[in-house]
């Protein structure tokens, strides 16, 4: 599965942007004190250099679904370099 985000909006912090995001990508509702700051990840990318946050949420409201993917599966972490992924999600897998 992609990792939900996008770009943070005038006025949003980093949080809410990720509320937001997990709210139209999964259609799922978090509230900001479930949500942890875990690490970040830092990618240069041919036009542009990508500071991502990662994030660990462990309560939402609703059933987690499919908006803007094809498909959702759940997989186990020491499975996630057998999907494809963005480069720069890559190291974040070990983490």
């Amino acid at each position: 599965m992609g990792i939900p985000g996008g770009k943070v909006e005038p006025g949003e912090r980093p949080e809410q942007t990720l509320i937001r995001e997990l709210h139209e990508e999964l259609g799922i509702t978090v509230k900001e004190d479930c949500l942890a700051p875990l690490t970040f990840a830092s990618h240069a990318y041919d036009d542009f250099h990508l500071l991502m946050p990662l994030w660990i949420c462990r309560r939402w409201e609703g059933d987690v679904t499919a908006r803007e993917h094809a498909t959702l599966i759940w997989v186990r972490a020491n499975k996630l370099r057998d999907y494809p992924m963005p480069a720069a999600d890559i190291p974040l897998i070990r983490i």
